[in-house]
Order: structure tokens, then sequence, then C-alpha cells
């Protein structure tokens, strides 16, 4: 394949904005590329729930089109996070976790068409995906709407507990599913799919993970908050949601712009209203994950401010 010739329509210092821009560019939807200011945050929206004859939602029957993508700019499914389930919630109340698995599986294979993948992890439910770039790309959008995901090679999980109730959160985990099925699989041609997704990705630590390294889970965050703040000069939020620092951005419109910028690097990142939200990993992975995201959101802030000024 020839190489294109550099372009030397801006100048030096627009450059690493223009590569950061292509590189959020091949991971949105083509109908996205190219108009991040023209995608509207507003919600639709909820959509009402309908019922078959047996009196169980019709879930494949609600919606004849979808909101867009939060990762794209558009209005996030939950304003706040629907948070994992610890394993203890999950086996408390083994009947009722029973029936909300089995909704949001037969939820899913209604508007997904995809398979289900039993979790071994109680709190979770599991989707097989086509491969693991498709889990890859759907963690990083679902996580996006404020719905917690996870991914192991190609099966995606999603939260379910036993206190889920089918018109609050069971509907936002199919929601959100089903979204981020809709805007890859009915709109980007299979050979055109985001590809290189299928890496580690720094995220947040589990409720479990945190309860067993409870100094390890707060030197981290508080080492996480103090290098975005000492790098970016803005506002830090500690402990508002397990797992996750929020950064106070000037608008909605910087969140998402920074979001994008953040996820790219192959960190999850979600917005709430003008707060962006990026993970705790707490890990002991050779990624140096809180060095990597302190220094990703350091330069989404330097290239928002030079996208801001152009």
């Amino acid at each position: 394949m020839e190489r294109s010739e550099p372009d030397h329509s801006y100048p030096a210092s627009q450059e690493p904005l223009l590569a950061l821009e292509a590189r959020i560019h091949a991971i949105l939807p083509p109908r996205y590329v190219g108009c991040f200011e023209e995608v509207s945050p507003a919600s639709m929206g909820s959509a009402e729930l309908k019922y078959d004859a047996q009196g169980r939602v019709a879930w494949g029957a609600i919606w004849t089109t979808f909101c867009h993508l939060a990762l794209a700019g558009g209005p996030p499914h939950r304003g706040r996070l629907l948070e994992p389930v610890s394993v203890a919630e999950a086996e408390a109340s083994p009947g009722e976790q029973a029936q909300v698995v089995a909704e949001i599986e037969r939820a899913l294979l209604l508007t997904t068409e995809l398979p289900v993948s039993p979790s071994p992890r109680p709190g979770w439910v599991g989707i097989r995906c086509h491969d693991d770039d498709m889990a890859g790309w759907l963690v990083r959008a679902i996580v996006a709407e404020n719905v917690i995901a996870r991914r192991q090679q190609e099966v995606l999980f999603v939260p379910a507990g036993p206190a889920f109730r089918v018109e609050q959160e069971i509907k936002n985990v199919v929601v959100s599913v089903a979204k981020a099925c809709h805007y890859l699989l009915d709109h980007v041609e299979p050979d055109q799919r985001p590809s290189g997704l299928a890496g580690r990705l720094v995220e947040p630590p589990l409720p479990s993970e945190v309860l067993a390294s409870p100094g390890k889970y707060l030197k981290a965050a508080r080492e996480l908050e103090q290098c975005i703040r000492r790098d970016t000069g803005l506002n830090t939020i500690l402990g508002q949601t397990q797992g996750w620092i929020g950064v106070d951005c000037s608008s909605e419109e910087m969140a998402v712009w920074m979001l994008r910028a953040v996820v790219v690097e192959d960190i999850l990142a979600r917005c709430e209203g003008n707060r962006l939200c990026v993970p705790i990993d707490m890990s002991d992975s050779p990624l140096q994950p809180i060095a990597k995201t302190a220094d990703a959101v350091a330069q989404a802030y330097r290239l928002w401010k030079l996208h801001a000024a152009r």
C-alpha cells in the first residue's frame, strides 16, 4: 500500500490533534466521522415497555431507533453509573438473582441475536460476540452509556443483581447493549468495523478487589487524583463512585471530547454531565495504569485546548 503524503496545510502544532482525531474516527461508526459538534446530547426520551401475550416484556418490539451513542457525543443512557454487583449480594438471593439473569438473557437474545454465555462470576450476564475486537468495542461503548461492563476475550459481561427491576436496571442494561450493538452491527459493514481493540484495558476494580485490598485501592486513588490535578489544574472528585475519579470540565462538550481522547488510549471512560470519569485501576499490570491514565487525561486536556482554540 502506498504511503500518503503528510498534510502540510496545518502547522506542526496541530499534528498531534489531527493524529488524535484520526484515531477517534477509527473507532466510531462512519455516520459520526467528522461531525463531533453536530451530534446532539439531547435525549429522545425513554421508550415505553410493551408486553406480549404471556405478559412478558416484548424487548424486541420496543425500539424503532436509538439516541446517538454516548461515545459519539450523544446522551448517556444513564446519568449515573449502574455499578457492578458484589458476589455476596448476588449469592444472598439466589432465586431473585436467577430470575434477573434469565430476563436479561432473554432480552439480549431478542434485541441483539447474540448467544448468551454463562458467567463464571455471580452478578454478571455474558454475551458471546463475533470476535475479541467486537467485545472490546462494545465494552467501551457501553461503559460510556454509564452501565458497567467487562470483557474476557470475545465474551462481554454486563451486570445483573437480585434487586434489579425490569423497568429500571434491567432495562438500563438491555438498552445500553442493544444501542451499542445497533450502531456497530447495523451501521458498519463487517470489514469496516473497528479493530485492534482486543488488548488489555485500564478499568475500574470490582467490589471484591476493593474489599480485599482497601489500602492499596485508596493509595491508587489518591495517586491518580493528585497526578491529574497536578498535570491539568482541573478539579478532581474522589469517592463519588467507587472505582472512579471525576474530573470537572468546563462543559459537556469538553467532557465528551476528552472521553474519546482517553478511550482511544485503551482506558475506559464515561461522563456524568460535564464531569469526565476515569478508572482507578489498582492492578499490578506492566501497563502502569495510574501513570497511563494520568498521562492520557493530561494529553487530552492539552489537545482539547488546541481544539477549542482552532
